[in-house]
Parts: C-alpha cells; structure tokens; sequence
C-alpha cells in the first residue's frame, strides 16, 4: 500500500513522499520524533501518520499481522518460465542478437550513454515496436513513456511508426509464397493512440507517478513497456542529502521491479553518463552511482566507436558481455551501415 492511500492531508501525503516515503514499509522503524524533525511537523501529526500506516499496513496481511509469504517454485519452473519471456525487438538484428532477442519483459532494463548517442530514439523505437501483432512476431501490447527531460518527439514517433508499419507489410509479401498473407490493418494514428505519454518536471512528479503507475496498468490493460526518458534527471539537481536522494530512489527502483513482475511488463530506463576518477584518470560512467546499478536486471551502454554508434551489454543474468554495432536513421534504429556487422565478443 502507497502513502497516497492514507486518509491524511494532500499536504501532508505530498511531504512524506518528497521525503522518500512512499510505502507504508518504509515507515515501519521510524519514531514520531525523527519522522516530525523530518517533515517539519508536530510530533501529534507525526504520530496520526504512522498509526494510519500501521493500522493500513495490518489491512494489507491475510492474518492482520506477520508478513506475507508467497509459495515457492521450482528452478525448472522458473527456466521454463524464463524461456516463454516475451521480448521487444529493437529493429536492429545485431542488437535483438545481442540482447537475446530483443528487450525481455518482466525485467528492468538500464540503458545509458552519451548525449546524441540514441537513447530517446531507442526508447521511441521500443515505444512503437511493442505493439507489433502477434502475427509478425510481436507482443500487441501498449507503452507508457515518461518524460522528464522534455526530449520525446512526435513526430519522430509518427516517421518510426510509419517505417514499423511498412516493415510489416514487407513480412507479409515475403510470407505470401508459402502461406496466407498477414493483412497489416494498423495506422500510425493506431500506434500514437497506445503511447501513453507522462511529461514530470521534478523528482515528486516522478515518484509520485511511478507510486500512480499501478493503478494506470490496471485500468489500461495491455501496457507491455514503461520508458522512463531519463530516470536521472530530475535527482541530479539540488540534491544535498545524497542518503535521501538513494533512499528515494531504491524506493523507486523496487517499485518498477514490482511493476515488470505483475504486469510481465518490459521496464526501460534510460540514463545519462558522469565522470568518475579510477585509476588515476576520470572515466565516463553511467550516473546515480554504484549502488544504483544493482537496481536493474540488465545494463546496456551505449558508446561512438569512431564515427559509429555500439551498444555494449555490461549486466546481464544470463548473456555474457558483447558489443554490436547499430545505426540510428529516418527509419528508426536499424542495423549499422558498416560492412562490419559481426558482434564481437568480450
């Protein structure tokens, strides 16, 4: 259960989550005193608001007490599982081959680099390939994207969509020789109609949207991707208290895990790169630091390899590290222009 569902005031539900507290679990060891110095309330209103939580937290438990327990299951449940994953194709071969197929679903993926280098065209590419048909091979699902940077374009979508549907009409001539032709009824008006575009201006918006995100899924069934265009922006800005700032954001990362586990949803973030000093020199690195890199499944950066774009796989449970090469053109992302395509590994 979120904060947003205790009968308190807007005034104080919008202090608690600016705070980091967004769950009623992340009030559970918190004393009135600590939790009324950190709100700047009384120590009365401090009180009121973590016997709500507790009271809501004992609602939330089949008995009213103890924590719940789900069953367990086999790891031949879970390979067999695993194996039926759904993933969302990138339009570019070498990368859907790096990637094992393309982005896996039920999963949080972090993709990073350099500004220019593709990551909005990536996420917009993600946005329109998952409504990709059954028939052709894909999920026929729907995305929400979330913008904190200001940077998804529209009429980008509109050329990729256009380029997605032809694409399908391509697959369904090339078919017809050996079986019944798959008729392409869908307009680019149809793929803009299933992005659900999210535009938050700071680090509240954000975290209040990810905690409203539940609900959103619910009601719109079929949502099968959620980009987060970039998850970093807004907490790179007027951050003095970096415990708060990584409380708020492991908060928020269990949260879309969560998400990618009901919802068997693809969940992408996109992130930007900071400079580090290791070894005697500072590096680029992808930012929120170390300890936020635990908090997604896989990790692709991508880099300019010359005057060509590579995607590099850092993490990954079940893929070893490779780089590909791909391309970002009118169409989309496609495969890299290099007579040079083969992936190399590491």
């Amino acid at each position: 259960m979120e904060v947003g569902r205790l009968p308190i005031s807007a005034t104080l539900r919008g202090k608690l989550i600016s705070a980091g507290y967004t769950t009623l679990s992340s009030l559970a060891s918190v004393s009135p005193s600590d939790l009324a110095r950190e709100l700047e309330i009384s120590n009365n209103e401090a009180f009121e608001v973590l016997k709500f939580a507790s009271h809501g937290s004992r609602l939330d438990r089949p008995d009213g007490s103890g924590a719940i327990v789900n069953g367990a299951e086999t790891a031949w449940d879970m390979l067999h599982k695993e194996q039926l994953l759904p993933r969302i194709t990138t339009s570019c071969a070498d990368l859907d081959n790096l990637l094992g197929g393309g982005i896996n679903s039920s999963e949080v993926t972090e993709i990073g680099g350099v500004p220019g280098i593709g990551k909005t065209q990536l996420g917009i590419q993600l946005a329109v390939n998952v409504q990709i048909p059954g028939a052709f091979g894909g999920l026929g699902g729907k995305a929400v994207y979330i913008d904190t940077e200001g940077s998804f374009m529209v009429e980008r979508a509109v050329q990729i969509a256009e380029a997605c549907i032809e694409d399908m009409t391509d697959y369904s001539v090339l078919v017809k020789k050996n079986a019944t032709p798959h008729q392409v009824q869908i307009q680019p008006k149809d793929i803009l109609e299933n992005i659900f575009y999210f535009r938050v201006c700071s680090y509240t918006e954000q975290i209040a949207l990810v905690n409203y995100l539940d609900k959103f899924i619910t009601e719109h069934k079929d949502v099968k991707v959620i980009i987060v265009d970039s998850v970093t922006f807004h907490f790179r800005q007027n951050f003095d208290d970096l415990a708060l700032r990584t409380r708020l954001l492991s908060e928020m990362a269990l949260k879309l895990m969560k998400l990618a586990k009901k919802f068997n949803s693809a969940v992408v973030l996109l992130n930007q790169v900071t400079t580090k000093f290791a070894e005697g020199s500072f590096q680029l690195t992808l930012a929120l630091g170390d300890s936020w890199s635990h908090s997604c499944t896989n990790r692709i950066i991508l880099y300019w390899n010359g005057d060509e774009r590579y995607a590099y796989l850092e993490k990954s449970p079940s893929l070893r590290s490779a780089s590909a090469p791909y391309s970002v053109t009118c169409r989309g992302i496609r495969n890299s222009t290099s007579s040079n395509k083969r992936t190399k590994m590491i």
